[in-house]
């Protein structure tokens, strides 16, 4: 074995190939082989990796490149001489070079982004350099002053006050030159983003009229007696509330414990469609909600839905104006492939549905770890789909059995049970995780119309 290895040291220094050669696979029993001074070029071979009985192995003072291996006899690096060989390199440094290039690109898409950010910013913060006035207000908008709200809400009696939010409060009135009551929204203009708020909603005084969207009435801009600014907007007046109040009671502290029942939650399912097909297909221009809720949904003396929209959130499809904070959403949302724009509206009522459905709140503890409502009534189909209904819809098999004593099923509670699964089926649609495969509204609403047509000739609702 010594004479073997001796031979092999001593004769190749004069070896005529111009690389390592893959003969050399053969020689697994070589304890010390010596290829330096040999001019070879080329990369080192990968089959070294397994000579496992080899202690030496000298490579120096060649043309070798590429990467060096990492198996086997590379990773004692003191038994493998490879100096004199200026074009050989690591492995980990090839995937350093890489990760190198990948942050440099990655900085560069980065700061792009955030100059073109910075530039809209400022060319927004030109435009608005003049002051800022209310919009336009249509000609046959009624004049109100400050002394006339005080009267309309007794003093903004607290007996009155029906809501508050981040940007003001809601007071129940009733003003001389209205037959009914209205809502009227007083705005805390000591609040930061207050003042914006009060312009972009004086838009709507401009926008579309519809019978499911929440009508505002006027808008005040003027004054207190003490000399104080004073906003307000006066709304319609919706006497039951907010879907969320109805479906969360206990996270509204101004909710009454009240259950929907199945034909209820069909017509707000239909009226709110209604609203967002009118708002995509039949404005001009084509406009979107961007911020579809239960608690942006108020309900009428007949429970009908009328959805509350703002031009802060409220986008033209054709001519979107953004503050920093919507373009870094807008940017993060098509990121995510959240669908922005009229498909996120469609992924919004869906969730409605769903909520409809199951009374759940998308944002429950229990939806946690990757776990949702869409995945939670996903999975329910179609033989468990009961066990997540809310106990209000579900129909009262016992009282209505499913069979009469011929063993016939009854058409009222199978026919029941099929409005309950297209409309799970219409929820889970709208929420596919890419736009791409969610319907428009205009197919969505067609869809909700005849569910609740074949849910009217069972029930006579």
């Amino acid at each position: 074995m010594f004479m073997f290895y001796f031979w092999i040291k001593l004769n190749l220094k004069v070896l005529i190939y111009p690389t390592i050669p893959e003969s050399f696979t053969a020689w697994r029993g070589v304890i010390d082989m010596d290829l330096s001074q040999n001019n070879l070029s080329g990369q080192i071979l990968e089959f070294f990796d397994s000579f496992r009985s080899m202690k030496l192995l000298n490579l120096s003072f060649n043309n070798l490149d590429g990467p060096i291996p990492t198996g086997g006899i590379f990773l004692n690096r003191g038994v493998v001489l490879m100096q004199g060989n200026k074009k050989l390199c690591s492995k980990t440094s090839t995937k350093r070079h890489a990760l190198h290039i990948l942050m440099i690109v990655g900085c560069i898409v980065l700061s792009l982004i955030i100059l073109s950010c910075s530039a809209i910013i400022l060319s927004n913060k030109k435009k608005k350099r003049v002051k800022q006035v209310p919009p336009p207000l249509r000609k046959n908008l009624k004049k109100i002053s400050y002394a006339d709200f005080v009267k309309a809400t007794n003093s903004f009696s607290s007996v009155n006050l029906v809501g508050s939010g981040k940007y003001g409060s809601i007071y129940r009135g009733i003003l001389e030159f209205e037959e009914h009551a209205v809502a009227i929204r007083v705005f805390k203009l000591d609040v930061f983003g207050a003042q914006t708020s009060f312009l972009t909603e004086c838009e709507a005084l401009r926008s579309p009229r519809h019978r499911n969207l929440v009508k505002v009435v006027t808008a005040c801009s003027s004054y207190d007696p003490s000399g104080n600014e004073f906003k307000a907007l006066v709304l319609e007046y919706m006497p039951n509330g907010s879907l969320e109040s109805w479906l969360h009671p206990n996270l509204n502290k101004r909710s009454l414990n009240r259950p929907l029942s199945l034909g209820s939650r069909i017509l707000i399912a239909t009226d709110i469609a209604s609203s967002l097909d009118y708002l995509h297909n039949h404005c001009t221009p084509p406009m979107v909600h961007c911020d579809l809720k239960p608690r942006n949904v108020l309900l009428d003396n007949e429970m009908h839905a009328h959805v509350f929209y703002k031009l802060i959130g409220t986008k033209r499809i054709d001519r979107i104006h953004c503050t920093r904070w919507v373009l870094l959403l807008i940017i993060m949302h098509n990121i995510a492939e959240y669908g922005f724009g009229s498909k996120g509206d469609v992924y919004s009522y869906g969730i409605i549905i769903l909520e409809l459905l199951t009374g759940k709140h998308p944002t429950d503890e229990m939806f946690s770890d990757g776990w949702s409502l869409h995945k939670y009534v996903e999975k329910a189909l179609p033989q468990n789909i009961h066990e997540i209904l809310d106990s209000n819809i579900i129909p009262n098999f016992e009282d209505e059995d499913v069979e009469n004593n011929l063993g016939i099923p009854n058409p009222a509670a199978v026919g029941t049970m099929s409005c309950i699964m297209q409309l799970v089926k219409l929820g889970l649609s709208c929420c596919a995780e890419a736009s791409k495969d969610r319907p428009t509204m205009k197919d969505v609403y067609a869809e909700v119309i005849a569910i609740k047509e074949e849910y009217s000739e069972l029930h006579g609702f």
